[in-house]
């Protein structure tokens, strides 16, 4: 009976709304009372129609000019417009006759505080929750909304905690910590939210698909289809869940399934470039070449500005070592993404296969520059020089890294390159630095340079940690 009660409610306020948007057509003024003007201006402003609420409230405080609740609309409009000095002088003039209103000093609350005044903010808002009554969770959501409006999710997510404390079944408060959480790299968190609100309305296609996303991000990659699956069912329009459902599995390993979940997204959006684009980057994962030439091909065919579909091409030429085409494929990518580091890498890592080490070089270089946190960068770039027995040059390169990613994998290829030139003091000292960052990682050293393990410098370096450290030595790696 509840629900029916509601539903003839959205009812009467969307016939309500359409008389009065008739009656501006017509130019004959229609009267409406206190309620229906609030909920009309309400239901305009949730449609995002500024301009008419805007008309709807003025014309209200005309035919009520008493009204408080429709002066709280206007002042509200007025901060939606961005004209804050004016809302709050509006406000200013509201409070005199209403000063126990929570809404007052809400509004006034938001108004500062996205104007930068935070103390005087901080002040209007403890107003408006001491007056909230049992609004009180409403109250704590608007705080919340302003201040991530204001760029302070931290402030922001406090209050929806508030909020969902108060009502656990508030589910604007509860979609935004699922997605302020995620946004935040919280993703247990922002999972926890998510499902939180599909106990509240377990119909939401969009809460089911961002919650896969999540999932994805933790390589939870069953739940996520499981998540994608659901809000395929709920919404069978809903077709980019089901690509997506096709992108958990591949990431999961599972290609086949993910090929035949491509097919199935394809045979309703035949015109879709990324995901012929992903199919080619399946096929190549199977080594099945032609396939993957195909698709990708098909990717360019239907959008020539795909850089990931010229990429992959440039990938099967580079593995079948067709260098010089592989390098013209890679660079169509590139002028397509000239920011893309991966595109740069996997350039330089090709030309240095085709014997070119200057040009290498000078891609690996570029790619360094836009992303000096990725480690195999720096490592492909000293490799082009120890290729050639040019260790001053890999040390530069190395030096220059560690400066700009600590990696300590980075410390330990250059202990083995200055071991390997027998520049063994220097070679200790940087080896001690790169022990006490991550002592694991010290198998990465005897990989690539064997011989560091019958050292005795580099045995005293390490007995020394263990020592300090409490930790018993243990059997050293052997190497035939």
């Amino acid at each position: 009976m509840m629900e029916e009660k509601d539903n003839y409610q959205d009812d009467e306020m969307i016939d309500a709304v359409n008389r009065f948007r008739r009656s501006l057509i017509s130019g004959r003024t229609r009267y409406f009372d206190v309620s229906e003007f609030e909920g009309i201006v309400e239901q305009l402003l949730e449609e995002g129609d500024l301009k008419t609420s805007e008309i709807a409230v003025r014309q209200a405080i005309r035919m009520h000019p008493n009204a408080t609740p429709l002066q709280i609309k206007y002042a509200q409009i007025l901060i939606n417009k961005g004209h804050y000095q004016k809302a709050l002088k509006y406000l200013a003039v509201v409070e005199k006759t209403d000063h126990n209103n929570p809404d007052v000093h809400l509004l006034k609350g938001s108004a500062k505080l996205v104007t930068g005044n935070e103390k005087e903010a901080v002040t209007s808002f403890r107003k408006a929750v001491r007056l909230a009554g049992s609004d009180l969770d409403e109250i704590f959501y608007q705080i919340g909304s302003t201040y991530i409006q204001t760029g302070n999710t931290k402030k922001g997510i406090l209050y929806f905690e508030k909020t969902v404390k108060l009502n656990p079944s508030h589910d604007l408060a509860l979609y935004d910590l699922g997605y302020f959480y995620d946004h935040d790299d919280k993703f247990n968190e922002s999972i926890k939210y998510y499902n939180l609100y599909l106990d509240v309305d377990p119909f939401n296609q969009y809460v089911w698909f961002n919650l896969g996303t999540v999932y994805s991000k933790v390589e939870n990659y069953d739940k996520a289809v499981e998540a994608y699956e659901f809000a395929y069912a709920i919404n069978s329009d809903f077709h980019i869940a089901l690509l997506n459902i096709g992108n958990a599995l591949a990431t999961a390993g599972k290609v086949v399934e993910a090929i035949d979940k491509y097919h199935e997204f394809l045979a309703l959006e035949p015109e879709n470039d990324e995901a012929y684009c992903y199919l080619g980057e399946c096929f190549l994962n199977t080594e099945d070449y032609t396939q993957s030439f195909l698709n990708y091909n098909r990717a360019i065919e239907l959008n020539d500005k795909n850089d990931a579909a010229w990429f992959g091409i440039g990938l099967i030429f580079w593995v079948e070592q067709k260098f010089s085409e592989s390098a013209d494929y890679i660079n169509k990518a590139i002028r397509l993404e000239p920011l893309n580091a991966e595109y740069w890498l996997t350039l330089g890592k090709i030309l240095a296969d085709s014997g070119n080490l200057p040009a290498s070089a000078n891609a690996l270089k570029k790619a360094a520059r836009i992303d000096a946190s990725n480690t195999e960068i720096w490592l492909s770039w000293a490799d082009i020089y120890t290729s050639e027995n040019d260790v001053e040059n890999a040390v530069a390169v190395l030096r220059k890294g560690i400066v700009k990613n600590n990696d300590p994998v980075l410390k330990y290829k250059l202990t083995a390159i200055l071991l390997k030139s027998r520049k063994t003091r220097e070679a200790i000292e940087i080896l001690k630095i790169a022990v006490e960052q991550d002592f694991i990682q010290i198998n990465f050293l005897y990989d690539i340079y064997p011989r560091a393990i019958k050292n005795k410098k580099v045995i005293a370096v390490l007995s020394n940690f263990l020592t300090r450290n409490g930790i018993e030595t243990p059997e050293l790696p052997s190497k035939s």
